[in-house]
């Protein structure tokens, strides 16, 4: 029986040695890891996705009754119900912290009308655009020192210019001949305008959609829109802002399902309804044109 006893234990050791070395030699279970659940799979389970802005209209910008709406916004919305998402939650923030909180995981898109540029294409994964824009300066009214042009604004040293921090209006001013020196840096649109109300700078700059937005609220007389006004010219190049969702550079299955819906509601005439009562018009439209496109240009 001890004999007996002995054998069987023998046995039992190199039948479990031989399952062990089974598993460890690759051989299939019936538990495998979980496969890590997508952002656009994650945002699609739980209804809703947080989304950063920065309060600039008409963009994106909270409402005084504390509704998230703008442009870039309502684009958005459509595609993420589109998409089985119906809620968005907006985390507001300074321009230039909106990629930077991006990655650091603060929220899981931008909806800000941001501007597609090869710096900020290095950080973040752009969607296709859903909107091209033009340039436009605000001056006190009668444009005393006669700027028609980012150029006479470089012409003169004295002249100080407001523009948005981490804006392309700088990178713009900049590569016209504009001095840094000459460049007010503020946060946000409201800062702005109170920086050309108050005497600080002599002109501000942003996107002409954004700029008439700021002063049909302002309804300030002392302040006028420049209309006769050059946009920029670089190396030759007319600059055109192309305006666009933003995704982690981790998250391609969410830009490519979001970019499929925006190309279908351009064709069909859904993306110039949403647009219009923001000012835009069909001028505004991408034109089918890809990131990859605008990134080359």
């Amino acid at each position: 029986m001890k004999r007996r006893s002995v054998i069987l234990a023998i046995l039992s050791v190199f039948i479990l040695g031989a399952s062990l070395v089974g598993c460890s030699s690759g051989a299939k279970t019936d538990n495998p890891a979980p496969k890590e659940e997508t952002v656009l799979e994650k945002a699609k389970r739980q209804g809703y996705i947080t989304v950063g802005f920065a309060n600039e209209a008409p963009y994106a910008y909270a409402t005084p009754e504390g509704k998230l709406t703008g442009e870039a916004v309502e684009v958005s919305r459509v595609i993420l119900q589109k998409l089985g998402i119906k809620e968005m939650n907006g985390v507001l923030t300074e321009f230039g912290s909106l990629i930077p909180g991006l990655n650091a995981n603060r929220f899981d898109m931008i909806t800000a009308g941001m501007w597609i540029n090869a710096d900020r294409a290095k950080q973040v994964g752009f969607a296709n655009p859903d909107y091209q824009i033009g340039e436009g300066i605000a001056v006190k009214a009668g444009n005393p020192l006669n700027l028609h042009s980012y150029a006479d604004i470089g012409a003169d040293s004295k002249v100080k210019v407001g523009a948005m921090s981490g804006s392309a209006e700088i990178k713009a001013l900049i590569g016209s001949g504009v001095a840094e020196a000459q460049i007010v840096s503020v946060p946000d649109q409201p800062s702005a305008l109170a920086a050309l109300q108050a005497g600080r700078v002599d002109v501000i700059t942003m996107s002409g959609p954004a700029l008439q937005s700021v002063l049909d609220t302002a309804k300030d007389s002392s302040l006028e829109r420049v209309r006769e006004f050059t946009q920029p010219v670089i190396d030759g190049k007319s600059i055109v802002g192309y305006g666009a969702a933003v995704f982690r550079k981790t998250d391609n299955d969410f830009r490519d399902a979001y970019n499929k819906e925006l190309a279908d509601m351009e064709k069909s005439g859904e993306l110039l309804a949403i647009i219009k009562p923001f000012g835009f018009t069909e001028d505004n439209l991408p034109q089918g044109i890809t990131v990859e496109q605008v990134l080359a240009k």
